[in-house]
């Protein structure tokens, strides 16, 4: 198990990464985290918010008690807000949040009204100094995760493939496509470390195809590697079969059909990795209480596709999976951006 006290290397990263995200002097931050969230983390974001001279303070939610059937990992989903309207109205009267709360304000209820009022977030995902220290997020990728958008947004059709049998089809016309290479400074800008992600949020009736996970793929809500394969159906958004006999496919559908909402299998995003940093043997290295597992929804080349909270599509629920997956081709309107598990043209590192 790996230590978790304050490095001078893990200080100069955070400070690098908020200094990236517009973190400066007189910079106006909340610090946003829960009584379970992991105090190096807090402290590392507190000395780099004072060491830049940002105006900061720290906002702690109670965690909330646990109300769905299942344990709820790596969401993106956090409920630490609780809907509490003075903290709501808190964050939207700073520049930043940098958010350290256990799963993230990604798809929180709460995150489209703050995000509106302009605020930026950071989340700083619930990993291990030595894996965020790992995949920090580098001036650099900026430009190639921004091309990647921009095709994305330019494309009306996403095509993958693969020899293990996935053939899919995403409408991506009108989605809402985004990403982040770690950082981003613009009203509204949503990053998260570690980075490197293209995505778009496919609306309504826009997921049609099967997609097979083999062994090795990966399951980030289980934080575990795929060792038998699953066969899954996909009609108009929703998984509508998961065929495969072993344990990894018994587990996907048990832990699904625990929620008892449709919208738990209803897709959240689809897309790719591009954190050169990011690798997918770390899994193997790491253990479980060490990892959010984040990391592996970042490394470049993967098709990255997850279940669940959708707000494109008008879905909220706390079920989620993020599901990368090697080996794939992924192509936008017939040009390749991915060919068997590796970037194309501009977009390779």
């Amino acid at each position: 198990m790996l230590q978790e006290r304050i490095e001078g290397k893990w200080l100069d990263a955070f400070r690098r990464v908020l200094a990236l995200n517009g973190v400066g002097r007189g910079t106006r931050v909340s610090i946003l985290a829960e009584t379970q969230s992991r105090p190096v983390l807090v402290e590392l974001s507190a000395l780099a918010c004072h060491d830049l001279g940002a105006e900061y303070h720290l906002i702690t939610m109670p965690t909330p008690p646990q109300t769905a059937p299942v344990p709820v990992k790596s969401t993106g989903t956090s409920v630490a807000i609780a809907r509490q309207r003075p903290v709501i109205e808190a964050l939207k009267r700073v520049e930043v949040i940098v958010d350290v709360t256990v799963e993230g304000l990604i798809h929180a209820e709460e995150w489209p009204e703050i995000e509106e009022a302009g605020t930026r977030l950071l989340v700083i995902c619930n990993e291990h100094p030595e894996i965020l220290e790992r995949t920090e997020p580098r001036a650099e990728l900026g430009p190639k995760v921004r091309l990647g958008i921009e095709m994305l947004q330019a494309a009306s059709e996403m095509r993958v493939v693969s020899a293990h049998g996935t053939d899919l089809t995403i409408d991506i016309r009108d989605a809402p496509c985004g990403g982040t290479p770690g950082f981003g400074t613009h009203p509204g800008a949503v990053a998260h470390w570690p980075g490197g992600l293209c995505l778009a949020f496919p609306g309504k009736g826009a997921v049609n195809g099967r997609i097979v996970m083999a062994p090795g793929d990966m399951n980030l809500t289980f934080k575990s590697y795929l060792s038998s394969p699953i066969d899954i159906v996909v009609e108009q958004d929703y998984v509508t079969a998961i065929r495969g006999e072993g344990l990894d496919a018994e587990l996907f559908r048990e832990y699904l059909a625990a929620w008892d909402d449709r919208d738990a299998y209803g897709l959240s995003h689809v897309g790719w990795g591009m954190n050169p940093g990011a690798r997918w043997v770390s899994a193997a290295l790491y253990d479980k209480r060490d990892m959010q597992a984040t990391e592996f929804r970042a490394w470049a080349g993967n098709f990255l596709w997850s279940t669940g909270s959708n707000q494109y599509a008008g879905r909220f629920t706390l079920g989620h999976f993020d599901l990368p997956m090697r080996g794939c081709t992924i192509t936008l309107d017939g040009e390749t951006v991915v060919k068997e598990g590796v970037l194309q043209g501009d977009l390779a590192s």
